[in-house]
């Protein structure tokens, strides 16, 4: 009989993300059924388990990155903020997001020929396509290239190359860290082709006004266009994750959907985004708003 599976961050059925440097002095738990996979890649500490209320959850470094019940808040903003902010994109590349999700979304859009994803840890890509089918899936996918690296090394060999590039990436700790910095940003611009669009995940602003501020002052050095959204999704810290759009086109306005569908289609295809929700994502709270000028 296989050892139970244990991991220090599950104790009494319950999994707890504590983080004292990303949100000091509080808590997100889960309660949880079983663990399905416990591993310390060459980067990261790799937990997935199943939770009695939220399905399966991707775990990295102790902090919550994906569950099965609300994923789709994420990766639908993330992803189509960008998409929806190019006239026409064709070449996606997608750094992080080695659970799918955003790659997922990439392909609803009939205009992309080519989906690239960059994940420089290939036991979340490899977990998660036993553990998290839903997401996943989008590997088969015709049109989609997956390449294990450094997301920074792989930008530096293409100039001129994409139209929307997305970074899903985990935290500013760790494997991550370089991803929130002027230099990554100056690579991403060079490979956007000439209306390229990015987005990057960008905190909370309740926990990381001080990484937002920062992250927002050096997008707008390096892009003529920077602003800042965010959605809702209940197992992330606060409950809420922002992104910076950044288009390289100084006349382009990314609150506002350059591209749309039908009311009818959209509820096809997406759970949470939609045209208004596009716009209205940019609306941030008064303090917030003031914090970020």
């Amino acid at each position: 009989m296989s050892a139970e599976l244990t991991h220090p961050t599950i104790k009494d059925g319950w999994f707890r993300e504590i983080s004292d440097t990303m949100w000091p002095g509080q808590a997100m738990a889960l309660r949880v059924k079983k663990i399905l996979h416990v591993e310390q890649s060459k980067y990261q500490d790799v937990l997935v388990f199943e939770s009695t209320d939220y399905g399966n959850v991707l775990v990295l470094d102790n902090v919550i990155q994906a569950t099965e019940r609300d994923e789709f808040s994420y990766q639908e903003m993330i992803t189509h903020l960008a998409m929806n902010s190019h006239p026409n994109p064709k070449k996606v590349l997608v750094i992080g997001g080695g659970d799918g999700g955003v790659l997922r979304e990439v392909i609803k859009h009939e205009s992309v020929e080519e989906a690239v994803l960059c994940d420089i840890d290939e036991a979340v890509i490899r977990v998660s396509k036993e553990y998290l089918p839903e997401m996943s899936a989008s590997y088969k996918h015709p049109k989609v290239k997956t390449h294990i690296g450094d997301g920074f090394k792989f930008l530096d060999d293409y100039k001129n190359t994409f139209d929307v590039i997305i970074t899903d990436s985990s935290d500013p700790e760790g494997p991550a860290e370089s991803l929130f910095q002027k230099p990554y940003f100056q690579l991403l611009k060079e490979a956007l082709t000439e209306k390229g669009v990015i987005t990057t995940q960008a905190e909370n602003i309740w926990l990381h006004m001080k990484i937002i501020t920062d992250l927002k002052k050096a997008c707008k050095e390096v892009f003529p266009v920077a602003e800042y959204a965010y959605t809702t999704i209940p197992t992330y810290p606060s409950g809420q994750i922002g992104f910076m759009v950044c288009s390289k086109d100084a006349n382009a306005n990314v609150k506002t959907p350059l591209r749309s569908i039908s009311e009818e289609q959209e509820a096809k295809l997406y759970r949470y985004y939609n045209k208004a929700i596009h716009s209205a994502s940019f609306v941030l709270p008064t303090w917030a708003a003031k914090a970020l000028e």
